[in-house]
């Protein structure tokens, strides 16, 4: 598994992009809607680190709760794996508990993704690299 994202929820998608683009960030992709979770996503990078900028698209949407508790804020650490499956079981035996099922996500290239719970370290998101075909991913 390696680092492939950081998760950062925000509220409004093109007044964040234009926030970290004055700290020197590059838009990667433009904005994609994953209807599936019901968000607007954008991914930008400075110096190799990629952020992923997500924004709820309704009330029920899968992170309105979130941005309604916690507002602006990073949510989740991605790691991008070539043998998902064994990363995933490997995640689950470190005490991380799924908490959804793989699904595809159209801003990973339609890889498979799957969020889990660290009781430690809170969030996290595998993908499955080998299956997605972004253009940056």
């Amino acid at each position: 598994m390696k680092i492939h994202h950081i998760g950062y929820l925000v509220k409004k998608l093109d007044r964040a992009v234009e926030a970290f683009e004055t700290l020197g960030f590059q838009l990667k992709q433009k904005k994609i809607y994953d209807e599936h979770r019901k968000i607007h996503i954008v991914f930008v990078e400075k110096d190799g680190y990629v952020i992923e900028l997500v924004s709820p698209v309704g009330k029920d949407s899968v992170v309105s709760g979130l941005i309604t508790q916690y507002r602006n804020m990073p949510y989740h650490l991605c790691y991008s794996s070539n043998e998902f499956e064994k990363d995933l079981k490997y995640l689950s035996q470190q005490g991380c508990v799924q908490i959804d099922e793989p699904c595809i996500a159209p801003a990973l290239g339609n890889g498979r993704v799957v969020f889990l719970m660290s009781p430690v370290i809170g969030m996290i998101e595998l993908y499955e690299k080998n299956k997605g075909g972004g253009d940056f991913v």
